[in-house]
């Protein structure tokens, strides 16, 4: 049975900031949701990383919410296979970022290519003179099945 699973990986902070480490190992889908709120000036540019290391590579604590984090044993990389939720024509198919930038109140979403496999994720929040930054993964997984009567 698949479940989603929703991680907060930045929540509502006020300066550039780079979130923990998240296991995201065996996710069928992943998406990310951006936010930049408390607007006057300037923009926040959203920048993900991953890893390709095993669960035991983490060494950091669980998050107030149960979600396994990383720690400095997990080796991050850039992830320029971002989908974007931009306005195409069929023809130009899947538009690929390496980042998202909001310089205004508002929301934006983009996906992990699903050709990729990631096992950990980190999200950037790079501000520019001011503004509120929240950022959470959203992760479609498999619900381990329990044998029953």
């Amino acid at each position: 049975m698949l479940r989603q699973r929703r991680i907060t990986a930045l929540n509502a902070v006020t300066a550039t900031t780079t979130s923990n480490k998240f296991w995201v190992g065996g996710a069928k889908r992943i998406g990310l949701h951006f936010r930049r709120a408390d607007h006057s000036a300037g923009s926040t540019a959203f920048t993900v990383k991953g890893s390709l290391e095993p669960f035991e590579t983490g060494t950091g604590p669980v998050d107030a919410h149960g979600n396994p984090t990383g720690g400095a044993a997990v080796t991050m990389t850039a992830v320029n296979m971002l989908v974007s939720n931009v306005t195409n024509t069929n023809g130009q198919m899947r538009t690929r970022v390496n980042s998202t930038s909001l310089a205004a109140n508002g929301d934006a979403f983009v996906w992990l290519e699903p050709d990729i496999l990631v096992n950990w994720l980190e999200v950037t929040a790079t501000e520019t003179t001011d503004g509120t930054h929240s950022a959470w993964i959203v992760i479609e997984e498999e619900i381990p099945q329990i044998a029953g009567f």
